[in-house]
């Protein structure tokens, strides 16, 4: 196990130093390892398997589907509409185009199922809005980063699927359902925060609209709230599948922003459908080199190993669960959600198993503590998306980003030692 563990690791460190891109630097490593076991030619060929046998899922459908939903409402109008929804919801506040901003990012971000995609529409909307009104552009960028991880909590979440097959088959209704209140008790920290800023700073509420305005801002949102709707109803009630709702999701979005709005034309569809694909290779790749990955960890009982030292330094779930969400803000700072939650859910879940977790919360934990790193550099996705519409360089977020950071962490921490958070939704609905 320590041989298998060092070459593991170590290559896999060693590869991504050297700038290696992720997926191959994870395949290589993988297959490395296996020489440990079985010479090169089976080593060569176990990969391979287990990266293909690993993307045959009917649900990981759900992903290329959800993906394409995202960028179809990224084109064709939804996050303008959604923003304006979130205006007369946050007129009243201090520092209101802040609130908007996590609002947009919340109602987006769910539908859509990607914090980048969020950042990327409601960012490019509120920016320009938030300038004009003489917001910092640091502080605006900063709301933004921060805000739009609630879209990997608040379903629909591709990382929620992804994992669900990691485990076996945890149920993705369950999971979907569990990310709502830790979801809003992010954003809603998030709001605390910019709401102390914004008092400091002297951001004054916007002006209240007027019941036209708010009636028309609210029945343009309709339609795409009604996608949350559609898709998370069809689920509980059992009408379909989280792989259906993503086709039914897909349907809804041309329908809405094809037909009904008519934002995009026949013509842009070419160009989302590549866009489309693009991401999906990228993401079912990493998803097949961590699947690899995770097949030569248990060939070589590296998670049982990890388990018992973990259990030996301490049986108390409280500093287990504690080390556990160290080690996932550590690692989500250096490592793209997906990958890292493919490599380490295989190795925490035993651990957690032992200790009385129940697996759904914890996909909760791994989940929230994993999308913060989407904000931190050097790897944030969200961080480089967010600053480069906010138009702001990242050096200048870097200090109005931390009392952000810090309530991301507590509530998290809030989410991690207290389950019913995640599981009286499921519960509830589903008898989970």
């Amino acid at each position: 196990m320590g041989q298998a563990s060092l070459l593991l690791f170590g290559s896999f460190a060693l590869l991504m130093a050297l700038g290696v891109p992720i997926a191959f630097a994870i395949g290589a490593a993988a297959a490395l390892t296996f020489l440990l076991f079985m010479n090169f030619d089976q080593s060569m060929f176990i990969v391979a398997q287990q990266m293909a046998s690993g993307l045959d899922s009917f649900t990981l459908l759900a992903i290329p589907f959800f993906i394409l939903a995202g960028n179809i409402m990224n084109s064709g109008g939804m996050a303008r509409r959604l923003v304006d929804f979130a205006q007369i919801l946050a007129s009243p506040l201090p520092g209101s185009l802040a609130h908007v901003n996590v609002i947009a990012n919340m109602l987006f971000g769910s539908i859509s199922g990607s914090a980048v995609a969020a950042a990327a529409a409601v960012g490019g909307v509120m920016a320009p809005i938030q300038k004009r009104e003489g917001y910092d552009p640091a502080f605006a960028a900063t709301v933004n980063i921060t805000s739009c991880p609630t879209g990997l909590l608040i379903p629909p979440s591709n990382t929620f699927i992804v994992y669900s097959l990691i485990t076996g088959g945890t149920s993705v209704g369950a999971l979907f359902l569990a990310g709502y209140l830790p979801g809003i008790l992010m954003g809603l920290g998030i709001m605390l925060v910019a709401g102390i800023v914004a008092r400091r700073k002297n951001y004054a509420p916007a002006p209240r609209p007027t019941w036209t305005d708010a009636r028309t801002a609210t029945l343009n949102a309709i339609l795409p709230l009604g996608l949350i709707v559609v898709i998370m109803g069809g689920i509980i009630g059992g009408v379909f599948t989280a792989a259906e709702a993503s086709g039914i999701a897909v349907l809804y979005t041309l329908f809405v922003t094809l037909v009904w709005y008519r934002e995009i034309g026949i013509r842009d569809l070419p160009k989302i459908l590549v866009e489309s694909a693009v991401t999906t290779s990228i993401v079912l790749m990493l998803i097949g080199a961590s699947i690899a990955m995770s097949r030569v960890m248990a060939f070589g009982q590296i998670p049982q190993a990890i388990a018992e030292v973990m259990l030996g330094i301490s049986d108390n779930p409280t500093v287990i669960l504690l080390v556990i969400t160290m080690v996932l803000l550590f690692v989500g700072t250096f490592m793209d959600m997906t990958p890292a939650l493919l490599i380490f859910t295989p190795i925490f879940l035993p651990v957690v198993k032992q200790i009385g977790v129940d697996p759904v919360h914890f996909g909760v934990i791994m989940t929230f503590n994993l999308c913060i790193g989407i904000c931190t550099p050097p790897v944030g996705s969200a961080l480089f998306v967010g600053c480069s519409v906010g138009g702001v360089p990242i050096t200048r977020v870097l200090r109005p980003i931390l009392p952000f950071f810090a309530v991301m962490i507590s509530t998290g921490l809030i989410v991690t030692f207290m389950p019913w958070l995640s599981l009286a939704l499921p519960r509830y609905f589903l008898g989970y």
